[in-house]
């Protein structure tokens, strides 16, 4: 008989270009319908995990480990997949939208905002002719609220959208399956991974090691939720992961907090001749660069695949953005909840009051964070064997239609969110006393906890950790 989990995580390994049989190796455990949604977003959860722990079994294997099965427990997954909700500091838990950021009523339908940076926010009110100053956002909600009303949904969208902030018009599935954006989206592979450098192809084995990852070195040029989870997983497994910011682009605390363990963080502005100098040194001797932002937005900076190679050949390169590389949107910001209304998840999971829906995790983040992880897995260990340089390229949207389009849809459960207790931990880290979510997945003979807490954002200097 059919099993939509064990169909979903095969799907994912195959994206992948992974061994059929390797998917053998997953048990997954836990009961169905854990992320409850008339879409099969448990599925979507286990499956993307499922695959980042084959993937870092594959890169073992290439280290001379040996090869037992990997168990993904549905529940620890729905607790990781939500896990800014069991985010605790010294007992205080955190709000994950701030109140300009929600679904709207416009003159003829829905509009989805995001105001949680103070730079989005600024544009949002600017544009609808409120003034930034004002510092209630729960006073604003009526204002902001009254001037969307007024004006049909894709006007919002656009005049948003010029003024570089955020909002999307919520579309039907039929609507958004008929969007330019969407087409130039169905005409990519979930996960894109290639050589980029064939003919210089030399292997580059690994030495024998532990832990897969062990003394990878991976500059995390990310933000907010899919390509900070990625990075966090690759930690887990050993590699040595410095976070790097600009200083002029704030972060928001309980972010950094959840997605951030096992990293360490530094600020360098590449505008400044000093700090390019100090990035150029750290990428000489990185592994794998993973980036987080618009197509082509890095490349000013000298951040392009081709002249990060300059400095190091064979670089792993993982590109993660929201729309896509191609299309009419794709050099658009945006974040999950966005994609979620934009691409008629929201009307698939309409409430009954007949308001626009969410999934129950910002499932696209994480999901695509974990299969971005297996993908620069996957290039570590395509590289130990075959040499190149390696990309991997994946967006939000994509694994949105994967989940409307292409996941077999097993009957609608809901078991119900898992009691957190077992698959949450508390330790001591520089913000206070911390309660997190536990990794969802544990290798054998892997981790069962990351080797460290959360740094201060920020705090850590421009180094590896090992000369």
């Amino acid at each position: 008989m059919p099993n939509p989990t064990t169909d979903a995580i095969r799907s994912a390994w195959a994206a992948l270009g992974g061994d059929p049989a390797d998917a053998a190796a997953v048990r997954p455990t836990g009961p169905a319908g854990v992320l409850p949604a008339r879409l099969p977003v448990t599925d979507l959860a286990v499956a993307c995990v499922a695959a980042a722990g084959l993937a870092a079994l594959e890169l073992g294997r290439a280290r001379g480990a040996g090869t037992e099965p990997v168990t993904v427990d549905s529940r620890a997954v729905a607790v990781s997949f939500t896990s800014d909700r069991h985010l605790r500091v010294d007992g205080q838990a955190f709000s994950g939208f701030a109140p300009l950021s929600r679904f709207w009523p416009a003159a003829d339908g829905w509009v989805r905002t995001h105001a949680n940076y103070p730079h989005h926010r600024r544009r949002l009110l600017a544009t609808l002719d409120l003034d930034p100053a004002r510092p209630d956002d729960e006073a604003l909600v009526a204002s902001v609220g009254e001037r969307i009303g007024a004006l049909p949904a894709r006007e919002v969208e656009q005049r948003v959208t010029a003024a570089d902030g955020l909002a999307v018009a919520a579309r039907t599935p039929d609507g958004w399956d008929a969007h330019p954006q969407a087409a130039a989206v169905a005409a990519e592979p979930l996960v894109r991974l290639r050589a980029d450098a064939p003919a210089a192809a030399r292997p580059a084995p690994l030495a024998p090691a532990g832990l897969p990852a062990a003394g990878v070195r991976v500059l995390d040029l990310t933000r907010v939720i899919a390509g900070p989870v990625a990075t966090r997983f690759l930690a887990l497994l050993g590699a040595d992961v410095l976070r790097v910011d600009s200083p002029v682009l704030p972060e928001l605390e309980p972010q950094h907090l959840d997605t951030d363990a096992g990293k360490r963080s530094t600020l360098l502005d590449l505008g400044r001749d000093a700090d390019r100098a100090r990035f150029a040194a750290l990428l000489a001797d990185a592994d794998v660069v993973v980036t987080g932002y618009r197509p082509g937005a890095l490349d000013r900076w000298g951040l392009s695949p081709e002249a990060l190679r300059r400095h190091r050949p064979d670089l792993v390169v993982a590109r993660l953005s929201a729309w896509g590389g191609t299309g009419p949107w794709a050099g658009r910001r945006s974040f999950d909840s966005l994609v979620q209304a934009a691409t008629g998840i929201a009307e698939v999971e309409r409430r009954p009051d007949g308001t626009p829906g969410v999934l129950p995790a910002q499932a696209l983040d994480h999901g695509t964070g974990y299969l971005l992880a297996a993908a620069v897995l996957r290039a570590l260990a395509l590289r130990a064997g075959d040499g190149g340089a390696w990309t991997a390229d994946l967006s939000l949207a994509r694994t949105a239609r994967w989940l409307r389009h292409e996941l077999p849809a097993g009957p609608v459960t809901a078991a119900g969110p898992p009691d957190p207790g077992p698959w949450c931990a508390e330790r001591d880290s520089p913000a206070g006393r911390l309660r997190s979510a536990l990794p969802p997945v544990t290798l054998p003979g892997g981790r069962r906890d990351w080797a460290s807490p959360p740094t201060r954002w920020g705090g850590d200097p421009p180094a590896w950790l090992t000369s």
